[in-house]
């Protein structure tokens, strides 16, 4: 059952620990897996790929199977409904429109003593996204890390995704490749997937940035081959947090809990509310809608772990405790969530409103939904264009420039102890 308990309890201890339940001991043992997986791709490639592929996902590959055929990929367009079509279409429009506004632009200017100072944006050269399907298929999580790809300009688009119980990837899923711009598309997954995109093989090219979620062992993966490559984020479970007041519906609550707790069994459902009764409408609630439900296993141990409804004194407290977790999702299901919204500082995205449940979002309101968590919202944000490209700073200085400047250069090397640095200035003013 979803627990009860009031702000006059420990609560920021409560809240820590569903904060940072992926870091158990466990962890560590899984790392040196992880590690194992990866030095073995690197040195040995496809054959390592395939061998990993047998032992952890029980797939017998060829490593000319590997890749999706143009094929498998026409096929898929008659595998999907018209309708499941024209929603995928409905939020590639929509997740593009959005993530256009957020392109940087490069730029130059010119100071009066005949100094060029810019910034220069360029697309890495290839982008690797990951695409989970060990529970399920997600097509949104195609489109919301190919999208931003595409927009940033990558010339290269590679993806990789599991597949379980046959050699086929679910149409869906390669339908939404295809609507994204993705044509280049791997069926392996696990941190081999990860050390081939990183390492490159004989079949799968190396990348620069590796993007999309997985399960702790592609999450482990992408931390380790960091340096090598970039990463977009170590995306931990599911999480929302919903702060609410006396004229939230119970059932719209509940119904947006069990929507992150149905992820996974380590995801977390909270809820921050100010109203008693509501507090004990949402908890007869969840109870309810879970009676039913088709994963209901997994979400009722989400539930019983990492779910906790609080009560609290005021909205501002309410705001405070949402800052110091930092959810993935936050929800302000009140009266005047615009006038609550300066007082939060740290969330990864924010939903307003009692007609903007979560899902909105997960699927084509357009902003991205792979999202910090695990209390990251503190100094990380949302998977977007800027994912994809890099800047180089542009400085150039005219003679008479440099002359200007060519003393205080001197004196700031010699104080470092770099002499070639400031004879590299004084050669060329001496002259």
């Amino acid at each position: 059952m979803l627990r009860i308990i009031t702000e006059q309890a420990d609560v920021r201890s409560e809240l820590q620990r569903i904060r940072d339940r992926t870091q158990d001991e466990q962890v560590i043992h899984k790392e040196a897996t992880v590690s194992e997986v990866l030095q073995a791709v690197k040195r040995q490639g496809d054959t390592a790929v395939l061998h990993y592929t047998s032992e952890f996902d029980h797939q017998i590959l060829k490593a000319e199977e590997l890749k999706v055929t143009g094929s498998e990929l026409d096929a898929a367009y008659q595998q999907v409904s018209k309708d499941l079509l024209q929603s995928i279409r409905l939020a590639c429009k929509k997740i593009e429109a959005f993530h256009r506004q957020r392109v940087p632009k490069s730029w130059v200017q010119f100071e009066d003593d005949e100094v060029v100072l810019g910034k220069r944006y360029t697309p890495v050269d290839r982008a690797g996204l990951y695409i989970p399907g060990g529970r399920a298929c997600y097509p949104s999580t195609v489109l919301m890390n190919a999208i931003p790809a595409k927009v940033a300009g990558v010339p290269r688009v590679v993806m990789v995704t599991p597949v379980k119980g046959g050699k086929i990837v679910n149409p869906a899923v390669l339908v939404a490749a295809q609507e994204a711009g993705v044509q280049e598309i791997y069926r392996i997954g696990g941190a081999q997937a990860i050390g081939a995109l990183a390492y490159g093989t004989e079949t799968i090219p190396k990348v620069n940035v590796i993007t999309g979620p997985g399960n702790i062992y592609v999450t482990l993966a992408k931390k380790l081959v960091y340096g090598t490559v970039g990463i977009d984020s170590l995306a931990g479970p599911s999480e929302v947090l919903v702060i609410a007041d006396e004229t939230a519906n119970p059932v719209y609550v509940a119904a947006d809990l069990l929507a992150q707790a149905e992820h996974d069994p380590m995801a977390a459902a909270i809820l921050l509310t100010t109203d008693w009764s509501l507090a004990k409408k949402v908890q007869t609630e969840v109870e309810r809608q879970l009676i039913d439900h088709p994963r209901r296993i997994d979400t009722e141990k989400a539930i019983a772990h990492y779910g906790l409804i609080v009560v609290v004194e005021s909205l501002s407290a309410a705001a405070e405790l949402s800052n110091e977790f930092a959810p993935e999702h936050l929800e302000l299901e009140i009266a005047d969530p615009w006038g609550l919204i300066n007082q939060i500082r740290h969330a990864g995205a924010i939903f307003l409103g009692s007609s903007t449940p979560e899902a909105v979002g997960d699927y084509l309101a357009g902003p991205n939904h792979t999202l910090p968590t695990s209390g990251a919202a503190r100094y990380a944000s949302a998977l977007g264009v800027e994912t994809f490209l890099k800047h180089s700073s542009i400085i150039q200085y005219s003679q008479t420039a440099l002359e200007k400047v060519a003393s205080a250069i001197d004196i700031l090397a010699t104080t470092e102890g770099l002499p070639s640095h400031a004879d590299s200035v004084k050669l060329r003013v001496e002259e």
